[in-house]
């Protein structure tokens, strides 16, 4: 019976938009043109005087993967590879990024760092965010410590959650259910389940929000099991921002979050716990202050990690604590420079045997200049202070140069870069193998490429990016913590096509080449593509069409301590939507892995086979 609702909910919303008038055909277009990006400089500035390498996703581009978690969306991009978003809800293991770890990427929320210090990675686990509160995303690749500090080595991941309404009142919400089977059980049983509800709104110069999102699943074993033992994952997130506009000058927000994640694990696999629970609790603070050409900016935020897992070895505990404070000055002088002058104090606690804790305090500046005849130029500069180990410096010089025409532009870059990944609470201080000598990570980037823009049509940009590793964290034959010698060099090439053929079509294709050498390069692999096709059936009916090529790489086997070898391959995704009432309800379908490829993502974990879930998504 389940398996038959699914598919008549499949043949309705097809139905519907093929019978529909199409009456406007450019409800999917984007005008790529006047694309604005700040992660890269802090300004909004146009994307043809950004000479950073930036991956845009827009909220409309999010509302058309509901049902989809971040992670998913993310592992889209090119250059990016996110092990574990293939699998079973609850299976994130490491974000890389241009052939990195999961330590040299950063995630920022609402401009805050946010990282979990008791743990030994060091890595923000993406389960932890709830994508129906997320309005947009901005990746800038390659590195970016100078505005951003420790760990923004190969990717800084920038996410902006929902904004307030500007209404008295606005609410939304959204539901989807949907199976969750293996390759091999196509059984159609429902099993994944995902809601979320928000209300906001501005009464005079006061702002509010208030959302609440659940996301579950089971009927998947996490590990690949004979049974198939169902592991359940449920994730729960309640988030508050409260905005108050002091004048035209000063505005105040505050917000808070609050998430708790469950996750089942098997028993037979020796590396993965029986059960993980994670809660987090974060409050935070975002001002502005505008001046003539200027403004002050200020974000802090204190976050609260507990970690309780139950696994073949027993049980353990852990707790950590981040406190984040940044403010700013921006400047712009006669419309051509653009600086920042800014402090980031950061401040990681962790409780294991003792109670230990490091502070980092930053001063950097940053600067761009836009000029009248084609010329940019980013740079900047960051001293990194840090309570174990001293000082760091790390600096950017990206210049940029635009040959104008009569449809568009064409846009050489490049970038020379340095950036560093401070030594952990665990590798410093923790209970095994500590070393408090250790000194931070230290990374160089060298990037160059092309962008071509005709109008709102096409945008392609083809980028080589090469980037050494020194002085990384490791251990030495008795498991202590230390700096090794060996070095890594990672080099490869990202292309990316965005185009518009016809008014109703577009066509999203990104492909990248990665080759790391100096290590196995574990779960990084060489070759990845990705290809979108989204086209207006009508009016208000969309379809997208996903093709995703994972290439060759090695993952370990730890059942006989060996490389092995993994082979490639290849998945479809389908999406429809269809508006039953124009901006308030919206319906769609979402087929993933619809050629039921069996593959391996990761030894020993299960991975999805076709899965179909459906949903609706309402505003008021």
């Amino acid at each position: 019976m389940k398996k038959s609702y699914l598919w008549l909910g499949a043949a309705i919303l097809v139905g519907k938009g093929l019978s529909a008038q199409s009456t406007q055909q450019d409800s999917i277009q984007v005008q790529r043109l006047q694309e604005v990006v700040v992660s890269d400089s802090r300004f909004e500035l146009k994307r043809e005087n950004s000479g950073k390498t930036v991956i845009k996703i827009s909220s409309e581009e999010l509302e058309r993967n509901q049902g989809r978690t971040v992670a998913q969306v993310i592992n889209t991009k090119s250059g990016i590879e996110i092990a574990g978003s293939r699998g079973r809800d609850g299976d994130v293991l490491g974000v890389f990024a241009r052939g990195g770890r999961g330590r040299q990427v950063l995630v920022i929320i609402d401009g805050v760092r946010v990282t979990n210090p008791s743990s030994f990675a060091v890595e923000y686990d993406l389960r932890l965010l709830s994508a129906a509160n997320v309005e947009s995303i901005e990746i800038i690749k390659g590195a970016a410590s100078t505005l951003y500090g420790t760990n923004a080595a190969t990717a800084v991941i920038n996410i902006n959650t929902k904004k307030n309404s500007e209404n008295k009142i606005a609410g939304n919400f959204e539901s989807t259910f949907g199976t969750n089977q293996t390759s091999e059980d196509q059984n159609y049983n429902l099993a994944n389940f995902a809601n979320g509800a928000r209300v906001s709104g501005t009464l005079d110069k006061f702002s509010y929000g208030l959302s609440f999102s659940n996301r579950y699943s089971n009927g998947l074993s996490a590990a690949v099991t004979p049974e198939n033992e169902e592991d359940d994952f449920s994730q729960y997130s309640t988030d508050l921002k409260l905005g108050y506009q002091f004048s035209e000058n000063l505005n105040v927000s505050v917000y808070g979050n609050k998430t708790e994640l469950r996750s089942e694990f098997d028993a037979d696999r020796a590396e993965a716990p029986n059960r993980l629970k994670q809660d987090q609790e974060r409050i935070g603070i975002a001002s502005t202050f505008k001046y003539g050409k200027g403004s002050i900016e200020l974000n802090a935020a204190y976050t609260d990690f507990e970690i309780d897992t139950r696994s073949t070895f027993g049980e353990s505990s852990a707790n950590g604590e981040n406190f984040v404070f940044d403010i700013y000055n921006k400047y712009i002088f006669n419309d051509k420079f653009y600086t920042v002058l800014g402090v980031n104090y950061i401040k990681d606690k962790a409780s294991f045997m003792d109670a230990v804790d490091f502070t980092i305090v930053d001063p950097y500046a940053n600067l761009v200049y836009v000029s009248d005849f084609g010329f940019n130029l980013n740079t900047g500069a960051r001293l990194n202070t840090h309570s174990a180990y001293g000082n760091n410096f790390v600096y950017n010089v990206n210049p940029s140069y635009v040959f104008r025409t009569s449809e568009g532009y064409v846009k050489l870059l490049g970038t020379y870069a340095t950036s560093y990944i401070t030594p952990n609470l665990t590798q410093l201080f923790g209970d095994f193998g500590a070393n408090p000598d250790l000194e931070p990570e230290e990374n160089t980037t060298i990037e160059g490429g092309v962008e071509y823009f005709v109008n709102d049509k096409l945008r392609l940009n083809a980028i080589y990016f090469d980037r050494n590793e020194k002085n990384r964290i490791g251990s030495d034959a008795d498991f202590r913590s230390i700096n090794i010698s060996d070095e890594i060099d990672v080099n490869g090439v990202e292309i990316e096509v965005s185009w518009s053929p016809l008014d109703e079509l577009t066509v999203d294709a990104n492909y990248a080449f990665t080759e790391r050498t100096g290590d196995n390069a574990i779960r990084i692999p060489k070759h990845k593509a990705n290809l979108t096709l989204g086209y207006q059936l009508c009016e208000f009916t969309n379809i997208s069409l996903n093709y995703a090529y994972t290439g060759e790489r090695n993952d370990t086997d730890f059942a006989v301590g060996e490389n092995i070898a993994l082979d490639a391959f290849s998945l479809v995704n389908l999406y429809i939507d269809h508006e039953l009432m124009p901006n308030k309800l919206k319906i769609f379908l979402n087929a993933n892995n619809i050629l039921n490829e069996e593959f391996t993502e990761i030894i020993g974990f299960t991975t999805i086979g076709r899965n179909i879930s459906a949903g609706f998504n309402l505003s008021f």
